[in-house]
Parts: C-alpha cells; sequence; structure tokens
C-alpha cells in the first residue's frame, strides 16, 4: 500500500510489512465459504494482557492494564487459517510481523480521519469505505473526530477479531484479517460515551493535577487478492470506531 502524505517512508515501511509474495490456493483446500465476521466475545476459559508503564523519577508511574478473555476455540481457529495462508498463499506469512503493519497503518488512518484528509486515504481504503467515511466524518461534532486518532504509542492492545479465505463469483481469492484495537485518547469526551472499556485519570506527579484518558475501541478489516497478477497490497475495507463514527 502507497500513501500520499508527509511521512511517506513510514507508509512504504508499511507496505513493505503488509505486503507478501502471492501464493496460489488450490480450490479443494479454500474455506467452503466465508463466515460471518466476529465481534470480540468474552468467555471464561483464556486471559490475555497489555499494560503501559511510565518511568519517570518526579512523580508516581502512570500504568494502564487492559485485560481481554479469549475464546480457545476462536484462538484454534484463527492459527488454522493462518496455517492455511502460508501453506498456501505466502510461505513467509507472519502473524506477528503483520499486526505491526496492521497498528502502523490503523494509527496512521485514524490520524487522516481525525484531520477529514480522505483524499489521502485513497490507496489504503477501499472506495465503498471510503465514500461512507466522507460522509460520516462531515457530520461528527470535533470532539468525536479527535477521539478517532490513534498515536502509535497509545495503542494498549491489539488482536485479531476473524480471519477469512474465500473466493468471489468470479474465482478470486481473498484473504481478510479484522484486526481489533484498543487505544487510549485525550479528547474531551463525556465520561458517559458507551462503547468504551473504561474511563482511567491518569495521575502525573501531583494528586491535584489529573489528566482523563479513555480507553476507546476500534476495529480494521485489511483484505488481500490472492488472484493470480493481482497486486500484493492490504486494503482497508472495514473501519468501525464504536459509538464515534456511526
Amino acid at each position: 500500500m502507497a500513501l500520499r502524505c508527509a511521512a511517506p517512508g513510514r507508509v512504504r515501511w508499511l507496505a513493505r510489512a503488509l505486503a507478501g509474495s502471492a501464493r496460489l490456493l488450490p480450490p479443494a483446500a479454500a474455506a467452503p465459504g466465508p463466515p460471518s465476521p466476529a465481534r470480540t466475545r468474552p468467555l471464561q476459559l483464556s486471559s490475555r494482557f497489555a499494560s503501559s508503564a511510565g518511568s519517570g523519577t518526579d512523580g508516581p508511574q502512570r500504568r494502564v492494564v487492559v485485560v481481554r478473555i479469549t475464546s480457545p476455540f476462536a484462538w484454534l481457529r484463527t492459527r488454522f487459517y493462518y496455517l492455511l495462508i502460508r501453506l498456501y498463499f505466502d510461505h513467509e506469512f507472519s502473524i506477528e510481523e503483520f499486526t505491526r503493519g496492521a497498528k502502523q497503518a490503523f494509527s496512521v488512518v485514524s490520524k487522516l480521519l481525525s484531520q477529514r484528509k480522505l483524499d489521502l486515504l485513497e490507496e489504503l481504503v477501499s472506495a465503498e469505505v471510503l465514500q461512507v467515511l466522507k460522509e460520516k466524518i462531515s457530520l461528527l461534532p470535533d470532539s468525536h473526530r479527535d477521539a478517532l486518532a490513534a498515536d502509535i504509542d497509545a495503542i494498549m492492545y491489539t488482536t485479531e477479531g476473524d480471519v477469512r479465505i474465500y473466493y468471489d463469483d468470479d474465482g478470486r481469492k481473498f484473504v481478510s484479517i479484522l484486526m481489533c484495537f484498543w487505544y487510549l485518547n485525550g479528547a474531551n469526551l463525556p465520561d458517559e460515551v458507551p462503547g468504551e472499556a473504561k474511563v482511567f485519570q491518569i495521575v502525573f506527579g501531583d494528586e491535584n493535577k489529573k489528566e482523563k484518558k479513555h480507553l476507546l475501541t476500534a476495529n480494521y478489516e485489511f483484505q488481500r487478492e490472492f488472484t493470480e497478477g493481482a497486486k500484493p497490497d492490504w486494503t482497508i475495507t472495514r473501519i468501525e470506531h464504536p459509538r464515534l463514527l456511526e
């Protein structure tokens, strides 16, 4: 993917992180049909944690811990699809490398959305999604638009939500990966904004000086076509910022 903006080097790195060499998938190995995209479902069996801690010496450290409960069945299913991708699409595919590129893409795209620079998203976001975004962004209040932006260092937790391998009616081959992000944002949102995990009061040095941060969520779906001759680019085909961009 390429992006015509002020940071071409970073986006070129993003393109290399997300792109891989195309491979063909034999029809017998393809999934029978695209399953419905899955949302994050809290279950009781396994848990994953992420935290962010400051390192200053003049005051108390800041620490944010995100706890998410995941289904072991969903975890096994996604790992099976990653195996299929490596066997039949891209032998060098790595979910760790893909996640790093997806985080970079999420940070870049969310900031451009917040700044209303939608013309710079044409090579990163599908035309259908971009058209919908243009209509929604124009109606957002400033506080909601500010809350869309996610600095790369403010992303507390990232995980995959769903993986699909499928053919369309013309026989073209696709892989899509839904990524879920939790990020801190200091926009001036009301405390009762629904859809967020929690509102944190983060203290810097003095107990009387508090900076309020919202822990918000976003879902971005990345899709790549693996038909022979197709460009080896990942495109964002779904963008969701619950309760902010609806």
